[in-house]
């Protein structure tokens, strides 16, 4: 029995020219990838080999770690010349007497943070509030526990803060947090503390993260980087119409929040939103 001869192909004419448009597209495609139409494949140029890491000095030792004494753990530092806070809130502290409290123990360890002249413009924050450089308290759960901490930041020279955070246990006051620098922002979110520095490089920040450690019972820093430059404008930046945070300068009498104010008066910081303090 004969083989039937397969019948041809036949395509309707509009199939048939998309076909010859498509052929003629990728032709003039090979010929971009070929040298002045001479069918000769054109060079896109060396490709840079890839090499090793090459170390420097490999012949010198590298340094040793530590000896694990002579690194003093950090730990919780209890501060005495405070009443115990039985009730466990906070809130209950008086800032000023917290810092001063806190001047007098780093003093007490040959540990001060302030220069005289700083020292002197803190003891006169309660008859000159205008030119106090302690901030207002601010109250953020750092401990994920449910209950607030007291941070509290004091302004220094060259645009400097020092920032402190204080928790209670057993109704002790203790620090947890010591730390400075000169921020151009500071948050906190989900208990993470973190501060933004500008840096000599343009459009970069300096981010350092603090967060809570468990095991050690303190704020320790988890990250230090650098990152694109994300801090918000100045408040005097602020657009026309909108309200400016902190047009009230904190140390101003009768200001919510002040240093030296009631314990827990109305406008001290403790929403669980991030605060921005510029």
């Amino acid at each position: 029995m004969p083989r039937r001869r397969p019948l041809p192909l036949r395509l309707p004419a509009r199939a048939a020219g998309c076909v010859v448009a498509a052929m003629v597209v990728i032709a003039a495609l090979m010929a971009g990838c070929t040298g002045n139409g001479t069918g000769e494949p054109k060079s896109a140029g060396q490709t840079r080999i890839a090499s090793a890491p090459a170390r420097l000095w490999p012949e010198r030792s590298p340094a040793p770690p530590p000896s694990p004494d002579k690194i003093a753990p950090d730990r919780p530092s209890p501060l005495s010349g405070l009443p115990r806070v039985p009730s466990g809130d906070i809130r209950r502290l008086n800032v000023l007497d917290v810092v001063k409290a806190q001047i007098a123990e780093d003093a007490r360890n040959e540990m001060p943070a302030f220069e005289d002249a700083e020292i002197r413009k803190i003891t006169r924050c309660g008859t000159d509030p205008r030119h106090c450089p302690v901030r207002s308290p601010q109250y953020q759960d750092l401990t994920h526990d449910g209950k607030n901490e007291l941070i509290v930041g004091i302004e220094g020279s060259e645009h400097t803060l020092t920032v402190w955070a204080y928790t209670l246990k057993g109704g002790v006051v203790n620090r947890i947090l010591d730390t400075a620098g000169t921020p151009l922002s500071m948050e906190v979110s989900d208990g993470d503390v973190i501060m933004r520095e500008p840096t000599d490089k343009p459009g970069y920040e300096a981010r350092t993260v603090h967060s809570w450690n468990e095991e050690d019972q303190i704020m320790d820093i988890r990250v230090m980087e650098f990152d694109r430059a994300v801090s918000p404008p100045a408040p005097g930046a602020s657009k026309p119409g909108t309200s400016k945070p902190g047009a009230t300068p904190p140390g101003s009498p009768g200001s919510p929040g002040s240093p030296g104010s009631s314990p827990g008066s109305p406008g001290s910081s403790g929403s669980p939103s991030p605060r921005h303090t510029p």
